[in-house]
């Protein structure tokens, strides 16, 4: 009896064992099926859930998580290889690129798109037009009539970092700057406080999610002139595809995984006809502009009355 318990053991556990390498196998990640998550810039958050949403929507066996967080966070998460796969609104740096290199590992930055940085007013304010020397100015601590205070979504986003690059400050003023955790939160708050300015990625304006489709209506995107410049110009599709917006900024998803898996794959598609068509959809400005065919005909045939 014993021996027949051996034996019946023993055949479960090549059974299960063949179960399990089975599942291992069809679980096995490639560029179109696998889970993976992606650690993603909250200030652009919007035109990744679309890309994600199309590509699930096309490989069926493919699972992407998409975690937002700060860009500070997000690189710092890739830099200690906690995240592999994340989309940023900058390139790495050469200081960085020297932490990989050390670690033997090689970057795969792929380019897919051009955003802005929007600022916002509340529409009780008139004036829709605002100089980016009079931000700067703001940033650098001299205060202005026309601004009672600049709200930020995050102390240590790509907004915050973009700002305190072009004022050439360490760190912004302690009176009249704000920060909440979302881009959401700074268009709500806008909305509702006049004489505030908000610092947002213009992708939150151009797709807000359905319970923020009616606070949007309440703000300004205000028109910029830049430093070297007399003209005043909007974060729109044209505007930016002629580079005459001054504070736009380029798209990068990095993928550092290291093998061929669902990163490359997911970046593929960002980079290829139906992600470029996705970004120009959103208002943001493709990397390249997807083609189009049309149909030329001789002669107009009229319907049959």
């Amino acid at each position: 009896m014993l021996k027949y318990s051996k034996i019946a053991g023993l055949v479960v556990f090549v059974f299960l064992f063949a179960m399990c390498n089975q599942k291992s196998k069809n679980d096995k990640e490639t560029i179109l099926k696998g889970a993976i998550d992606i650690t993603v810039d909250e200030t652009i958050k919007p035109i990744v859930d679309d890309q994600v949403a199309v590509f699930e929507g096309t490989y069926y066996d493919a699972k992407i998580t998409v975690k937002p967080k700060s860009e500070a966070e997000l690189i710092n998460d890739l830099l200690n290889q906690k995240a592999t796969v994340v989309v940023t609104t900058r390139d790495l740096t050469k200081e960085e690129l020297v932490k990989f290199e050390k670690s033997k590992i090689k970057p795969r930055v792929t380019p897919f798109a051009t955003d802005a940085i929007a600022f916002i007013s509340n529409k009780g304010n008139n004036d829709t037009l605002i100089a980016l020397k009079t931000v700067i100015d703001f940033m650098q601590g001299k205060p202005d009539a026309r601004i009672k205070g600049l709200v930020f979504d995050n102390p240590n986003s790509s907004t915050v970092r973009y700002m305190k690059e072009l004022a050439k400050v360490k760190d912004v003023p302690v009176k009249g700057v704000f920060s909440f955790k979302t881009n959401d939160e700074v268009i709500k708050f806008v909305s509702e406080n006049d004489g505030m300015i908000g610092v947002v990625g213009v992708n939150w304006l151009s797709q807000p999610s359905p319970n923020m489709a009616e606070v949007v209506k309440k703000i300004n995107v205000l028109s910029v002139k830049g430093l070297n410049s007399n003209q005043y110009y909007s974060p729109t599709q044209n505007d930016l595809a002629e580079v005459k917006y001054p504070l736009a900024r380029d798209l990068f998803i990095i993928n550092c995984q290291g093998y061929s898996g669902l990163g490359m794959g997911f970046a593929s598609f960002i980079a290829g006809d139906i992600g470029q068509r996705i970004v120009l959809k959103s208002g943001l400005l493709p990397v390249r502009t997807p083609g189009r065919k049309l149909k030329i005909r001789n002669q107009i045939v009229k319907d049959k009355e």
